[in-house]
């Protein structure tokens, strides 16, 4: 079975990012002291016992629940620490957390003493352990064993790495902390099904050490999982891989991301992620070429590029394998194959076998592995609908949890009235079960004009639109896996159901935009406004022209679009009277805004959120002499 994804590598609340295990007597106030400081200035939570008092043999149940629940351990190696029985049994107990692969990491620090006499306890280790025998102390095997796989492990040699200058010591000590502290493993759910087979397979072709960068492509339909299975084989490598990368970063939905400027944006963070530090300013995506190259030809990374629709996207983030150091990993999810003819193997993600897909329909449709009971033929017929596609599976199964029996067998009576295979049609079955009006705007208006948006920022809006608290309505929508909001708060959707919800917005008005409640797409909302077409139907309206030539729009345009409440016109030069707009706009998203300050025959009687960053406005009326 594969290795479970360590997105349960939480630590309990509370807990440090470091232990410091040192001598007192030896650094307390000197070297410990001062990494002690500048740890804590670099907002890294560390745990340094203070007790100056004499100390038993036994630890301190504080101290135990220290080590246990720091992220790294620091041992600080210096000439007196083994003479320190205490010292000794902090060290075996660091040891034992860190091969319980609960991801806590030990680093030793060798202060003043040579790495093989911690390891051979030779030198004053060799006369601290002549004191302990002769005490006749039966932990002194144990001890022995510490010192030499303490001495094994990979850290820091004060003489070897700044020469014998602590500040600069110190410094590259944060540093590396710091870049351990980041967590580079990305959540994916507990209950994964089908996919061990090919993450074993990749993994394996991945993990294998060569110097050769090696390229993996997976492809296949919308919603198939591939973003899933990467992340897992990301995770995988960069926590049980057995030699380590210097930089890793995952891209996601860069399929969203083909302007100029995006690609800018993930170039940049493709460095940032990388180099964990402020990358170069970038102005133009040849530049951003250069120094990826230039800046990432030494090192062995691993990078993920999720979602790629268009070639230009590749070369700009790897145009060639040498832009990347000896031993580098990528790999690239896409639903066109024609985009993966450089990688090394391609591997198309197929739909799941009728167990494994039962087995995801029940853990979104009964939080268990196998049908409830009286559940079992209807469960089947679900899943034969869903033809193996995860995320009709979980979409489904979502909707139908908590119902009864009766309402299960009404929602499969109405999908056998469906037989169009076709996956938006499937995946529409999950709107027609909204059971309110107003849920069905909402996931509508999320669909056409607010993907990538926050949570709060949307809520507000939608608040204003429908004049009602939308947490409940936000919330039934994650519930049925219509929605997802990620732990930056920005709400996302499956590209499938994107497209779904748009295609059900089409279907008011096939031939003709100005008829259809909402209009999103930038070629209709630039026709409709331009030869002034505008209807009572339109209720919500975005455009960008912010990198058109053309931005001019007469007010004219808005003249019958009596009941337009949500408008999005980035970058537009709007001229005539103000009086013609809706009188009913409850958001109003104008970036780039020309005017210094609002017209006074602007009403915004209903208005409850105007986003007008990057503009021009100084004030939104101008004061009346």
């Amino acid at each position: 079975a594969m290795t479970e994804p360590d997105s349960s590598r939480s630590r309990p609340q509370g807990a440090y990012d470091v232990f410091l295990s040192f001598s007192g007597e030896d650094t307390r106030k000197t070297f410990t002291d001062h990494l002690y400081t500048a740890l804590v200035q670099a907002g890294i939570h560390t745990f340094r016992d203070d007790d100056e008092l004499p100390r038993g043999e036994e630890i301190s149940d504080h101290l135990l629940k220290a080590i246990r629940e720091s992220k790294i351990s620091i041992v600080v190696f210096s000439k007196g620490y083994a003479s320190s029985r205490w010292c000794l049994n902090e060290l075996v107990e660091i040891l034992k957390c860190r091969k319980k692969k609960t991801g806590q990491i030990a680093l030793p620090i060798f202060y003043d003493i040579d790495p093989s006499d911690v390891r051979k306890q030779t030198g004053s280790f060799a006369e601290a352990f002549v004191k302990h025998e002769e005490r006749s102390n039966e932990k002194v095997k144990e001890w022995r064993e510490a010192l030499e796989e303490a001495g094994n492990l990979s850290g820091w040699n004060l003489k070897d790495m700044a020469n014998g200058h602590e500040a600069k010591f110190i410094q590259k000590i944060i540093k590396d902390v710091l870049t351990k502290l980041d967590p580079k493993y990305l959540h994916v759910p507990k209950h994964l099904v089908g996919i061990d087979p090919l993450t074993h397979n990749i993994f394996h072709f991945l993990s294998t050490a060569t110097d050769d960068v090696r390229i993996v492509g997976l492809h296949g339909m919308p919603g198939i999982g591939k973003t899933t299975l990467a992340k897992v084989v990301f995770n995988q490598l960069c926590y049980d891989c057995e030699y380590g990368f210097e930089g890793s970063s995952f891209l996601l939905n860069v399929k969203e991301k083909s302007e100029p400027n995006d690609l800018v944006l993930l170039q940049q963070q493709l460095l940032h992620d990388i180099l964990t530090q402020n990358a170069e300013k970038i102005n133009d995506v040849d530049r951003g070429k250069v120094l990826i190259k230039e800046r990432l030809w030494r090192k062995r990374v691993l990078i993920v590029v999720d979602d790629v629709d268009h070639l230009h996207q590749l070369n700009a983030l790897m145009g060639e394998r040498s832009w990347f150091g000896p031993g580098s990993r990528v790999i690239i999810t896409t639903r066109d194959e024609r985009l993966l003819l450089e990688a090394d193997q391609r591997y198309q993600v197929q739909e799941l076998y009728p167990d494994e897909s039962l087995q995801l329909f029940c853990h979104h449709a009964f939080r268990d592995t196998k049908p409830a009971k009286d559940y079992v033929e209807l469960s089947n017929d679900v899943v034969e609908y869903c033809g193996g596609l995860p995320l009709a599976l979980e979409v489904l199964g979502s909707c139908l949890f908590g119902k009864n029996q009766g309402r299960w067998e009404s929602v499969i009576d109405r999908l056998r009235k469906f037989p169009n295979h076709e996956i938006q049609k499937k995946l529409r079955i999950s709107f027609d079960t909204l059971d309110e009006p107003t849920l069905k705007n909402t996931f509508l208006d999320i669909a056409c004009f607010f993907i990538g948006r926050k949570k709060e920022y949307v809520a507000k809006v939608l608040e204003g639109r429908y004049g009602y608290n939308q947490e409940d309505d936000l919330g039934t929508l994650i519930e049925r896996s219509l929605i997802k909001v990620d732990d930056s708060r920005t709400i996302s959707m499956h590209d499938l159901l994107q497209a779904m919800g748009r295609e059900i917005v089409k279907e008011e008005s096939p031939q003709n935009p100005a008829q259809r409640s909402r209009i999103w797409c930038q070629e209709d909302a630039w026709k409709v406004l331009k030869m002034q077409m505008g209807t009572e139907a339109v209720k919500g309206l975005t455009l960008d022209v912010t990198r058109s030539e053309d931005k001019s729009l007469s007010t004219r345009s808005f003249t019958n679009m009596k009941d337009l409440k949500l408008l999005q016109i980035n970058g537009v030069d709007l001229t005539g009277s103000f009086e013609r707009l809706s009188k009913m706009l409850t958001w109003i998203c104008w970036l780039e805004c020309p005017l210094v300050f609002l017209p006074s025959d602007f009403t915004l009687d209903h208005v409850v959120f105007i986003d007008m960053k990057y503009s021009n406005m100084r004030e939104l009326w101008k004061e009346e002499k």
